[in-house]
């Protein structure tokens, strides 16, 4: 008896989490385009421009988007692009910094989340356009831009001669004071600590090639009986809040895979990000929480609370697993965010025509 009682509630979870991923894209599709998009996108005019392609040979496309980019400039009678491939070791970093000391116009990021956030961190500030196609499972920045994700062809189209618009980056500073390591992290969607960055650590590499995003569920679902933390939460130098938490979120844009929309009313360049705290105790408090992100409830729920800060420090006594974009970053003890305002310049789709 009891195990069938196990398998009539994993039955029930599957077909919840199904009820809740067909309902976001029902939703999605109902928007036609992205609050997100504050910001007016504006069109560049260049009579040519140098390409640079910074992509994940691993990744299914690649081929066709070199092709496509070749193919592209030297219809337009523009010099041909410089492809640069990624590596286990440096998913875009010295890549991206090859790019601009060869005086690149554009940098186009063929890859996955890990791909795009190497070289948007490295293009900051720049005023270099960070062009995207998406190759990966997540492609969660592109899906914030209104990319359409499947479509190589059109990704190469904008990436060459769409609009652009500058939007925020996050920052995050990283200290562990039982190991003495330190980092800097930047993200451009969704960072965190606590249970999700230990999912993101541990989801199956072989399953995540073979049913994509979906793969983290069932990491989630391992994790779910976990405990809660003990952290210390400073919200823009206001006085610390003392929590018990699953997990902390720092969001700059909130679309993820699915069509769930985690936080609706975050945009993507506002100078200001999103904090999501969740601590839900129960399968009830993760059910409940489940309801109030996918059906975007207003009423306000114990186990999850929004705010929206500048900066902040989160402070823990013992080391907590972190996450950037859904890359492990490593544990730490102390964590400092911030908001880069307007710090990435991006091409995207002409306004009102997503791609």
């Amino acid at each position: 008896m009891p195990t069938e009682a196990l398998v009539i509630i994993i039955a029930a979870a599957v077909l919840l989490a199904a009820g809740f991923s067909w309902w976001g894209v029902r939703k999605l599709a109902q928007k036609h385009t992205r609050s997100a998009a504050a910001d007016s996108p504006h069109k560049i005019h260049a009579a040519q421009q140098k390409v640079a392609f910074i992509y994940n040979p691993t990744k299914t496309g690649a081929a066709a988007a070199k092709t496509l980019l070749l193919r592209s400039t030297t219809l337009a009678g523009w010099p041909e692009p410089e492809f640069l491939e990624t590596t286990a070791a440096d998913p875009g970093f010295a890549m991206a910094r090859r790019a601009l000391d060869h005086g690149a116009d554009v940098v186009i990021a063929g890859g996955g989340d890990g791909t795009v956030r190497a070289v948007a961190q490295t293009l900051r500030h720049t005023e270099v356009p960070l062009a995207i196609i998406p190759l990966g499972t997540g492609n969660l920045l592109a899906r914030n831009l209104d990319l359409d994700v499947t479509d190589v062809a059109g990704n190469v189209e904008i990436a060459l001669f769409g609009h652009q618009r500058h939007i925020d980056a996050g920052l995050m500073e990283l200290e562990d004071e039982v190991t003495g390591a330190a980092s800097r992290q930047s993200f451009m969607v969704i960072a965190g600590l606590g249970m999700d960055a230990e999912v993101m650590n541990d989801t199956n590499s072989r399953l995540k090639e073979s049913v994509g995003w979906l793969a983290y569920s069932e990491a989630g679902l391992r994790h779910m009986a976990g405990r809660r933390k003990k952290v210390s939460i400073a919200l823009d130098d206001q006085p610390a809040q003392q929590r018990k938490v699953r997990s902390v979120l720092f969001a700059n844009c909130g679309l993820l895979p699915g069509g769930i929309d985690f936080v609706p009313d975050a945009l993507i360049d506002d100078g200001v990000l999103d904090v999501v705290v969740v601590s839900p105790r129960s399968a009830i408090g993760w059910v409940a929480m489940a309801g109030k992100v996918v059906f975007q409830h207003k009423s306000r729920l114990p186990v999850i609370d929004f705010y929206r800060s500048q900066k902040l420090v989160i402070r823990t006594v013992l080391p907590v697993q972190t996450q950037a974009d859904g890359d492990p970053c490593g544990t730490a003890t102390v964590v400092k965010v911030s908001v880069e305002h307007k710090a990435v310049l991006v091409r995207v789709a002409a306004p009102n025509h997503p791609a």
